[in-house]
């Protein structure tokens, strides 16, 4: 069992640096996506949990990748979105938020035509409010928080993070909400049972009550080494 913040300060040294007064964050991957109807992704490398059902895990967990400006990045997504009619663009593979001031410049320089989605697993963002407080910045700014659980005991069994860390991911709810800044929780459905379900969107309506109704399903695609670690997490039989 590990700290997801101890484990952020772990990746970050491998992922993020400052070059020549430039953030840098690692990358492995730019491409379009059928995501959201059409989408210029980024997928990034490091992460700061170590979910069961990771389809990026090879990648990202090893953190792979060649070091990008945030410059290189925008243009690269905004080239792939303009190319294919996209309205939409996002970081993922990993976590994102991991190499704070590296998303700022990204987001930043993000046509302004298009909508960025931030997907992220909320920790940072339910650890360091101020953090929160620089994303009013950006009115093309959308936030995906993809929780993992229903409750602690449910969050450690998926990531294998400490339970206490769970926290963090409603506390990240909470900040987005008093900032006004657009965002939506998600969800793995396969891993919930009813009970499990209703246990969350108890949880979502004490910090906003119209949160149960906008959480998003989100699908288990069983690659392989998905299944294999879902197993060995006791996530599957």
């Amino acid at each position: 069992m590990y700290d997801a913040l101890e484990l952020t300060k772990v990746v970050r040294k491998e992922v993020c640096k400052c070059w020549q007064g430039k953030f840098l964050a690692k990358y492995y991957r730019f491409r379009a996506t059928r995501f959201y109807g059409g989408c210029a992704t980024a997928d990034i490398s490091g992460c700061n949990l170590r979910c069961g059902y990771c389809w990026s895990s090879n990648v990202v967990w090893r953190n792979l990748g060649k070091f990008c400006e945030p410059e290189f990045v925008a243009q690269r997504l905004n080239e792939i979105a303009l190319r294919n009619g996209f309205r939409y663009c996002r970081i993922s593979g990993g976590e994102p938020t991991i190499c704070k001031e590296h998303l700022l410049e990204v987001i930043k320089r993000i046509n302004r035509g298009l909508i960025f989605i931030l997907e992220t697993n909320g920790i940072l963002l339910g650890e360091d409010e101020s953090f929160v407080v620089k994303l009013r910045e950006f009115p093309n700014l959308h936030v995906r928080v993809s929780l993992k659980g229903a409750n602690e005991e449910m969050f450690s069994k998926v990531t294998k993070a400490h339970p206490e860390n769970f926290r963090l991911q409603l506390a990240a709810l909470r900040h987005l909400k008093r900032w006004k800044i657009s965002f939506h929780p998600a969800i793995l459905i396969d891993l919930y049972t009813e009970g499990l379900l209703e246990e969350l969107k108890q949880r979502l309506a004490e910090i906003d009550r119209t949160l149960p109704a906008r959480l998003d399903h989100e699908f288990l695609i069983k690659f392989p080494h998905v299944v294999k670690r879902m197993k060995e997490y006791g996530l599957l039989p």
